[in-house]
């Protein structure tokens, strides 16, 4: 949320309408649903396809097992047309700006990205999972360039 949040007021100070789906640590699920989980993101796409937006951004923290892998990755799906070439510029943004070592991967299969029509991607800015660069993901300084480097990505994306 602290990521999200900045980018938020950084988009905002340059003029841009931005929408978020929560503004603090907590799920949109239907009291008493039987799959939190699912109702929470079931929410979550129709706020984002009610909204219109123009693009949206799904920002997450990754983790696996072994705690080896780190770098910022982007997951598309082929709903909209134009989410591959997001994905794309996002992840080029991600090698150049955060040292990235990971590829963008179509995924088809994430429960929000086949409810959402907009264009827009799931980024998962790091491994929490990975030691060193959970260090720099609750670090300031690295938050902000996270939040550049994403700001850069959006402005190539409508300004080419």
């Amino acid at each position: 949320m602290d990521i999200t949040k900045k980018l938020m007021e950084a988009l905002r100070k340059e003029g841009a309408i931005v929408y978020l789906t929560r503004y603090g640590d907590y799920d949109l699920a239907v009291t008493n649903a039987w799959n939190r989980k699912r109702s929470d993101l079931s929410r979550r796409a129709n706020i984002i396809n009610r909204s219109e937006c123009d693009l949206y951004l799904s920002i997450h923290l990754n983790a696996e097992d072994s705690g080896t892998l780190y770098g910022a990755e982007v997951y598309y799906d082929t709903i909209n047309p134009d989410n591959k070439k997001i994905a794309e510029i996002f992840q080029k943004i991600f090698k150049d700006k955060l040292n990235s070592n990971r590829d963008y991967k179509e995924n088809s299969t994430k429960y929000l990205q086949r409810r959402v029509s907009r264009p827009g991607v799931l980024l998962e800015v790091g491994f929490l999972s990975n030691s060193s660069e959970r260090a720099l993901l609750t670090n300031d300084t690295y938050q902000n360039k996270i939040v550049n480097a994403i700001k850069d990505g959006i402005n190539i994306y409508f300004n080419g």
